[in-house]
């Protein structure tokens, strides 16, 4: 019997009898983060990292149980060893690792091991089988340095502030919003506007001590305001919608890892298109898996193939698992009462 295995509502720990990131509603569920691709609503019990139980309670609401532990705290599940640990994805993601009967397993959700100032930087963790994301799994996906992205989005508000223009920036609600202000926080860039599904998560944010630009809730500001000059912080979702009617004359801008392939600024008719990933690229991810020592490697959600294919060719015995998990996509909307988003 393997530690860890596929079932229908997702991946099992048959020995400690809980899931991890399931897709359907469980007794136990162990959670990586707070995307909505993998935490779901409706398990009896949830288990997260302390760092992530605001935000995970915010996706859940108040009903949901959830426990929360430390990192590196190690909890007894059924006679399984259970620990979290950073992985550097958003604020609170985690990598779960399984130890019984001295065989070790680590699954990691989704991480990256660049800095990040919204979140605890990825720990290595080593293991016997280790079931990675491959969102980016291909070799064309390699990050410039942050301090580039970021010098590009000032120059680009200032372009629009100067030709009397708007800077509508598309980043997803939940991690990348709150690392877009985190960048800017004394950029001298602003005033910085924000949708409600993005400003009810950077009360979480703040609250756990995480420093970000100050904003202001563009859906409260009176009838006519004049937002010429600003920066406003939406999800992909507003895209289009009436929402963003109210902004004017705007320019279009969206900070994602799929911004490294030309062509995707324009299926999304974005106006500037900004390298910024919360997942591993193809150079991070090889160094990971390796450093792990893992024997075995799950490759699950993205371009799985193509890793697999690199990792056997090596020696590694490394397979593709099937999930329902989706990597970095507009999964995690967050409602906001009276926000208009549809078109």
């Amino acid at each position: 019997m393997t530690l860890l295995r596929l079932a229908e509502r997702g991946l099992y720990c048959e020995a400690g009898d809980f899931y991890i990131d399931p897709w359907q509603s469980v007794e136990r569920a162990v959670i990586t983060h707070a995307h909505g691709d993998h935490a779901r609503w409706g398990s009896d019990r949830y288990l997260s990292s302390r760092e992530g139980a605001a935000v995970l309670r915010t996706r859940l609401g108040l009903g949901a149980t959830i426990r929360a532990v430390d990192y590196g705290e190690a909890i007894d599940v059924n006679g399984v060893r259970v620990s979290l640990h950073p992985a550097g994805h958003i604020l609170g993601s985690a990598q779960v690792r399984v130890e019984h009967h001295g065989e070790v397993w680590v699954a990691s959700g989704d991480y990256k091991t660049q800095p990040d100032p919204t979140c605890t930087p990825f720990e290595l963790v080593r293991c016997h089988t280790f079931i990675t994301e491959s969102t980016f799994g291909l070799p064309i996906y390699r990050w410039p340095p942050d301090s580039e992205v970021f010098d590009a989005m000032r120059a680009w508000w200032r372009s629009n502030r100067d030709h009397g223009r708007a800077s509508l920036l598309f980043g997803y609600a939940l991690g990348k919003a709150q690392r877009l202000l985190a960048g800017l926080a004394g950029a001298d860039v602003g005033p910085i506007y924000t949708h409600g599904a993005v400003e009810r998560l950077n009360r979480d944010y703040r609250h756990t001590g995480v420093r970000l630009a100050d904003t202001r809730y563009a859906s409260e500001m009176p009838r006519g305001h004049d937002f010429a000059g600003s920066l406003i912080v939406a999800p992909p979702s507003a895209a289009g919608s009436l929402w963003v009617r109210r902004f004017g004359t705007i320019s279009t801008g969206f900070a994602s890892g799929w911004m490294r392939v030309r062509g995707a600024r324009r299926r999304r008719a974005v106006d500037r298109g900004f390298v910024l990933s919360d997942h591993v690229d193809w150079p991070s991810l090889l160094a990971t898996i390796e450093a792990t020592g893992a024997e075995r490697v799950w490759v699950t959600h993205g371009t799985r193939e193509p890793l697999v294919r690199w990792l056997s060719e090596r020696g590694v015995d490394a397979r593709a698992v099937a999930s329902q998990w989706k990597g970095e996509e507009d999964t995690d909307p967050v409602e906001v009462p009276g926000e208009e988003i549809t078109a």
